[in-house]
């Protein structure tokens, strides 16, 4: 059978990753977004007509090297995308030559996807007390908009859920909080492990205050501004609708350096251990299956660690 450019393939790719890999639908959406990234270059390169089969080493080498030079638009940075980033739209192209093994069509072996290592060791970014405050208290309380973006704010300190999980959060989960001063909710994260996620006394506020304003029936804990194509289509705020609202107010607030949702999930995290809270824990708020994962946070505590030992250690 003939074979058809890359291209075409990527909708049965993406129904196999979600019916046959089993993955959840938020991964299957991001290996389409990192998969464009692919037939962006092919575009670019006048090769989107390249058929499995006569995608080489060659080109895998040139677009291995396109990526690596790309400008990094969140870090407004011209030293090209980080390693990270790369691995990412690597990742999602060694699936899409899996999917072509598995269905017995010619294409290059996956081992010939090499991933870039890190170039140097994964730093977390926090943010302290003082300025966590000024973050959630960025807002305009005063306006609709910003009694949501307070609630969104305080949400993701006060649970430290991911943006993906917090987006798709629906506001009949928060029913059973009505006249409650603090609140848990079971939910199902990444990788469709469960864990329980608790809410403060001033993230409820916050919410309570931000669901008054609404009057549509969606069923969206947090909605966009802008209506939908119909009355009928959800207006729920997504992922990248969030993080543009704390990039807003992570300005507003003077923050050195562009905070993000995930800024937010490593303040939850930093709060708990240098308030003595066991690492152990720390791993079970964050949905952490391996305690390695948890375990990149430790170093940010070593200044308190150290202020600790020289308080009480010795005679």
């Amino acid at each position: 059978m003939a074979q058809k450019a890359l291209p075409s393939y990527a909708g049965d790719f993406l129904v196999w990753s979600e019916v046959e890999k089993g993955l959840a639908p938020n991964s299957v959406h991001n290996y389409a977004r990192f998969l464009q990234r692919f037939f962006d270059w092919l575009t670019e390169r006048k090769l989107q007509s390249l058929t499995p089969a006569a995608f080489t080493d060659a080109h895998l080498t040139q677009y291995r090297l396109w990526l690596s030079r790309r400008p990094n638009r969140v870090r407004r940075a011209a030293s090209g995308l980080h390693p990270s980033t790369q691995v990412r739209y690597l990742i999602a192209l060694r699936s899409f030559l899996a999917y072509f093994h598995e269905k017995n069509i010619e294409a290059l072996p996956t081992e010939k996807v090499k991933l870039p290592r890190e170039r140097r060791a994964r730093l977390v970014k926090f943010l302290d007390a003082e300025r966590v405050k000024k973050l959630l208290e960025a807002p305009n309380a005063a306006i609709p908009s910003g009694r949501r973006d307070r609630a969104i704010l305080e949400t993701l300190f006060s649970t430290g859920l991911r943006v993906a999980e917090l987006a798709a959060l629906n506001r009949k989960q928060l029913e059973g909080a009505k006249g409650k001063s603090d609140f848990e909710l079971s939910i199902v994260g990444k990788g469709g492990h469960p864990r329980t996620v608790y809410f403060s006394a001033r993230a409820l506020a916050a919410l309570r205050h931000s669901l008054a304003d609404r009057t549509d029936e969606d069923e969206a804990l947090f909605t966009s501004e802008r209506g939908g194509a119909s009355e009928r289509e959800s207006r729920r705020l997504s992922v990248r609708g969030i993080e543009l609202v704390v990039e807003k107010y992570s300005k507003m607030a003077g923050i050195p350096f562009l905070a993000t949702p995930h800024t937010l999930r490593h303040s939850f995290a930093t709060n708990l251990l240098n308030k003595g809270v066991d690492i152990r824990m720390v791993q079970e708020f964050l949905g952490h299956q391996n305690i390695a994962t948890t375990q990149v946070y430790t170093h940010v505590t070593s200044k308190k660690l150290r202020e600790i030992h020289k308080q009480f250690h010795g005679f």
